[in-house]
């Protein structure tokens, strides 16, 4: 199963979208982990993804392989859900 990487920032206008995901995600036992920009770690990991827009949505399997991602924007969870379980 895919563990999903949320990206966000606290003066994002669509984050807040996003962070609604994290917890629909959460309800249905995904794995998420998530960042905020505005902290230093936030920052490491956004550049490590390299992560230019906010909300950003990766999601990927066990070792590190892209399985779905949205930049910008905040997908439907169905397709997060497909996604995370192609892994």
């Amino acid at each position: 199963m895919g563990i999903v990487k949320i990206f966000y920032k606290d003066d994002c206008p669509m984050c807040p979208m996003a962070k609604q995901l994290k917890d629909h995600l959460r309800e249905r036992n995904v794995a998420v982990d998530d960042y905020n920009v505005g902290t230093t770690e936030g920052l490491a990991e956004a550049t490590f993804y390299r992560v230019m827009a906010l909300p950003t949505i990766l999601v990927e399997d066990e070792s590190e392989n892209s399985l779905g991602e949205w930049r910008g924007n905040v997908p439907h969870i169905d397709e997060v859900l497909s996604a995370v379980q192609g892994a």
